[in-house]
């Protein structure tokens, strides 16, 4: 008994010499096999996504590409094959394959890197995932007069996506991506309409392309989702578009724009990086318009170097005219940037009654200083009131301009 009584009341921590046995290490070779594995097939899952695509990953569609003889003097192809890379006008069909090329605005890259002896048709499936929207863009010469964005002259590639810069000839992108004058610079009584908040609510964004005349232009956030396929529809109904960029209000946090806010507190630095990513949502906005930001350009020291980075980059600012004391205008002219401003919110009293009433005292304003500028929400009320108003501005004397043309040298906004 007394060695039972030993067992039991010798403590657990205490040593009992010669009862251990000798420890052996092993190794663990099922979780170093299994981990090696699971390695390996991951490097190899990102080696054949990334690795053998030259374009990095980057979504792209694949084409089939044929050739056709060489155009010789007059030998134009039929129109249904010029169809195939954009809708050119029978006018203004070349005789050339470059010029058919630049006419189109479609850049083909062939093997040599030459023009070749031989024509390029490039054909898109038109159930290929972006082909409807590849086809629209397109479009856009004939159809609108507008240039496919991204165009390549006026574009960069960073980090944060394709944002604007200016062309090595001078090429801005207020004046390359806006809507031509429909030869209204004459008349007497211009209105120039913003509709903003587009492309947060896709159905909003539909109706407002659908129902608005082409001259009014349109503001996207850069909140919503498929803003690119959003922003070329409108583009090829011939909206021009401007990018509308959240700036700190005076009740910010309580009152938030949304993510990547430019505020006062911010370095200048960090400001900018949150800029470059408003700018890198989608492309072809002719400039920027301030969605809210009553305390951030009323303080000139954070909004300067904003504005010139804006104006670096060849882009047209629109004050949105809800602040009185706001400093864009003086912030704009010293980056020599073109900006405007809006003298009226359309729909600052959300009913059908008041709306009515701004915009007849748009029209008066029009009349009397010869141009004016608006805003307005994508409020489906808004909308309609918009509409019916334009279907007979023109009969009263007024003609609908894009905002662009508030930038162009016969208006100082």
């Amino acid at each position: 008994m007394a060695s039972g009584a030993d067992d039991l009341t010798t403590p657990l921590s205490g040593s009992r010499r010669g009862k251990r046995k000798p420890s052996r290490f092993v190794v663990p070779w099922s979780k170093i096999v299994f981990a090696g594995t699971g390695f390996l097939l991951v490097s190899l899952s990102v080696y054949l996504a990334i690795a053998e695509d030259p374009l990095g990953g980057q979504p792209h569609a694949t084409a089939l590409i044929e050739t056709r003889d060489a155009l010789v003097g007059d030998a134009v192809p039929p129109r249904d094959d010029l169809a195939r890379i954009a809708e050119i006008p029978s006018d203004r069909m070349q005789s050339t394959t470059v010029e058919i090329e630049q006419q189109s605005g479609v850049s083909v890259v062939r093997p040599d890197g030459s023009a070749g002896s031989q024509s390029v048709i490039i054909t898109i499936p038109q159930d290929a995932p972006g082909a409807a929207g590849q086809m629209q863009a397109a479009s856009l010469p004939a159809r609108t007069g507008m240039v496919p964005a991204p165009d390549a002259r006026i574009a960069e590639r960073t980090r944060h996506g394709t944002l604007p810069r200016i062309g090595d000839d001078g090429e801005r992108a207020w004046d390359v991506y806006s809507r031509p004058p429909a030869g209204a610079a004459s008349a007497r009584a211009r209105v120039a309409i913003l509709v903003t908040g587009l492309g947060i609510s896709q159905s909003a964004t539909n109706d407002a392309i659908a129902k608005l005349p082409p001259d009014v232009t349109l503001a996207f956030a850069p909140y919503g989702t498929d803003l690119e396929r959003l922003v070329s529809r409108a583009r090829t109904n011939g909206h021009e578009v401007m990018l509308q960029v959240p700036m700190e209000p005076f009740d910010y946090p309580d009152n938030d724009p949304g993510p990547h806010t430019l505020t006062v507190q911010a370095k200048a630095e960090e400001n900018r990086e949150k800029l470059h990513w408003v700018m890198g949502r989608f492309a072809g906005y002719t400039g920027i318009v301030n969605f809210m930001g009553a305390r951030l350009t009323a303080d000139e020291a954070a909004l300067t170097p904003i504005i010139e980075e804006i104006a670096s980059r060849g882009l047209a600012i629109l004050d949105d005219g809800t602040s009185s004391r706001s400093l864009v205008r003086r912030a704009a002219e010293g980056a020599n940037a073109p900006v405007a401003r809006a003298s009226l919110v359309i729909d600052a009293v959300p009913r059908a009654e008041a709306i009515d009433a701004m915009l007849d005292r748009l029209e008066e304003q029009a009349r009397s200083e010869g141009f004016a500028i608006a805003t307005a929400s994508a409020l489906p009320l808004s909308v309609d009131r918009i509409a019916r108003w334009a279907a007979q501005a023109s009969e009263r004397g007024i003609v609908l301009v894009p905002v662009s043309a508030a930038f162009r040298n016969e208006v100082r906004g």
